[in-house]
């Protein structure tokens, strides 16, 4: 049965799908790669290079994604909670941090009741070859003092690609929230600086099916002009003020939510930064997350939903 089922998810199959099989609900294993679409990912049919795993140092490294998929962290049954969160490593759409913004975060959220899905969203190419990359890499990294605030076209169009993946990826998660053990209306999701992108794109733009019930942009993401959404989730966002550009963009974000009464709250540490994760630097700031954990729990979301009181 267990390799029906992987076999299942790699086809795509749907949670109707699953209803027309042998009578076994879906289950998932803790660390199964789970695929986004159902088949090749709309708009970039025609890609054929290959996603890359690399190191930096120590920390894991993932580029050249071509097919987005959800890394499942599935919590001890005994501990979960019910809630979900899609986290979206960042990277400047050439890389992800997987490990420092990706997997670590999500253990961290296993260890405290919460199921975590870390995506892989679809990357600009980059050089096969390691040396390179890295010339590529230091090149691209060099270039960001002198870009401007708006992304070129080329830029944008994969911008898109990548928040599409967010949002089919909150999708699959919903669809598949009772056999998974989540509860539906406790589905969130976090990113770092171009996962902060990804997730803000999610929030602004969605369906009733991907639509975040709580959102975390990290270092990275905005509005991009339009108005705060109607439905818009209860923000949390946190950056260093001597990471300039996303510093006064989370300044904007957070002023944009309480205009439109929403909830939001703002962390905003003196040192830090941009790109620290879960990286300790030494700072106030490596205990970033216990400051997101705290939020999770004063909404209710590392408690076990109560059926009985709908909390």
């Amino acid at each position: 049965m267990r390799l029906l089922i992987v076999a299942a998810f790699m086809l795509g199959f749907s949670g109707s799908a699953w209803a027309q099989g042998a009578g076994a609900k879906p289950a998932i294993q803790d660390g199964q790669v789970i695929p986004v679409w159902p088949g090749v990912a709309p708009g970039s049919e025609g890609w054929t290079h290959q996603e890359i795993e690399y190191r930096n140092g120590e920390r894991a490294m993932v580029r050249n994604v071509v097919t987005p998929t959800l890394t499942a962290f599935l919590p001890d049954p005994a501990k979960a909670t019910g809630t979900a969160v899609v986290i979206c490593p960042g990277g400047g759409f050439r890389w992800l941090s997987w490990q420092s913004e990706g997997t670590a975060v999500a253990e961290w959220l296993r260890a405290r009741g919460v199921a975590a899905f870390v995506l892989k969203y679809r990357l600009h190419q980059t050089a096969a070859g390691e040396d390179e990359f890295r010339l590529e890499r230091d090149a691209f990294l060099r270039g960001l003092a002198n870009r401007g605030p708006q992304p070129t076209e080329e830029e944008q169009q994969l911008r898109e690609l990548a928040m599409a993946d967010g949002r089919q990826a909150l999708k699959v998660v919903r669809q598949h929230a009772g056999d998974w053990g989540i509860q539906a209306d406790r589905i969130g999701i976090l990113g770092f600086s171009a996962g902060g992108v990804v997730t803000m794109g999610v929030v602004m733009d969605h369906d009733a099916d991907s639509q975040p019930n709580f959102a975390a942009p990290i270092y990275g993401g905005n509005t991009g002009g339009a108005p705060v959404p109607d439905d818009a989730p209860p923000l949390f966002i946190l950056c260093a003020s001597d990471d300039t550009g996303p510093a006064t963009s989370s300044v904007n974000l957070y002023a944009q939510w309480r205009a439109a009464n929403r909830p939001a709250e703002l962390h905003l540490y003196e040192k830090g930064g941009h790109g620290f994760g879960m990286t300790p630097r030494g700072l106030p700031i490596d205990h970033w997350i216990e400051r997101y954990g705290e939020w999770l729990d004063q909404r209710g979301l590392l408690k076990r939903k109560s059926p009985q009181s709908g909390s």
